[in-house]
């Protein structure tokens, strides 16, 4: 995947989050990327019937969600071949230095604390895409 300064190449993002204004929030906050595609959904069960169905080039998702949590999640995806190397942002309201490490040795490539700076996000997204950052 080819990526400028400004702009991602044909990149899809799915933002995994059970709160809609949350979601909302990420995807408009991401739809500054030029180039980059994004998809929506309402927990973990149906990310897992977007990624059935699709591939993404990076998923972010929250932890808090009913039935399967963000935390289950990534742990579902990095047993799977097709997204063990696709990187995954965790955006949560969890801020205890035990999360973060839970979420990271699990195979997050990254870790944001809520409220989130648009700014900070995008930053991340671009760096991510490139290949620029692991583990942040």
């Amino acid at each position: 995947m080819s990526v400028d300064r400004d702009s991602v190449r044909q990149a899809t993002a799915l933002v995994v989050d059970d709160s809609p204004p949350m979601r909302k929030m990420i995807v408009f906050a991401l739809s500054r990327i030029p180039g980059l595609m994004l998809v929506e959904a309402d927990d973990g069960v149906d990310a897992l019937r977007k990624l059935a169905g699709a591939t993404f080039d990076l998923i972010i998702t929250d932890i808090n969600m009913p039935i399967l949590d963000g935390l289950k999640l990534v742990k579902r995806l990095r047993a799977d071949e097709r997204y063990q190397d696709v990187p995954i942002i965790i955006i949560t309201t969890e801020g205890a230095a035990e999360d973060r490490q839970r979420a990271l040795a699990l195979g997050a490539n990254a870790y944001i604390t809520k409220p989130i700076r648009a700014g900070e996000v995008i930053a991340l997204v671009r760096k991510i895409l490139a290949g620029e950052e692991r583990g942040a």
